[in-house]
């Protein structure tokens, strides 16, 4: 188990490197500074350590599904779906100051991680709840997208 787990937060934490690499500037730009944003936004180191607890939790999750789970192929194509969509948040958002692309990455995203909370809870029961932190965050981050596309 652990090894798996060891995998996936290599997995994880590659993932937001390489997003955070489109950020750049991105949240102190004049652009990102200038948006109308939601009153609920958190501050910004609020990020990197949701992030962070986000991906050790998800890395967790992981691990037990892949060890308990019957189609692994299934698991492993939807975690790279998720990876995939993860990634490409930041550079729509951020790099290509794309808010609307953003927000249909990450309605992607939440309904990725939405389908490993609901669909495997069963299967993995109590462990499930490692998955929840990840879906409430894409569920803030969301709503934050969808408001500044909305009033900007």
């Amino acid at each position: 188990m652990f090894k798996r787990i060891v995998f996936f937060l290599f997995l994880n934490f590659v993932g937001l490197a390489i997003g955070s690499s489109f950020t750049g500037n991105g949240v102190s730009s004049v652009w990102y500074q200038n948006l109308a944003k939601a009153p609920w936004t958190p501050p910004g180191w609020v990020f990197g350590a949701a992030w962070s607890s986000i991906m050790i939790c998800f890395a967790i999750f992981m691990a037990y599904l892949t060890f308990k789970n019957l189609s692994p192929k299934k698991v492993y194509a939807l975690y790279a779906i998720q990876w995939v969509l993860n990634v490409a948040w930041n550079p729509a958002f951020f790099f290509f100051e794309a808010t609307f692309i953003g927000l249909l990455i990450i309605s992607l995203l939440t309904i990725v991680v939405a389908y490993f909370l609901f669909n495997y809870r069963t299967q993995l029961q109590y462990k499930s709840l490692f998955v929840a932190p990840y879906f409430i965050w894409l569920l803030v981050a969301t709503s934050l997208n969808a408001y500044i596309l909305y009033y900007n």
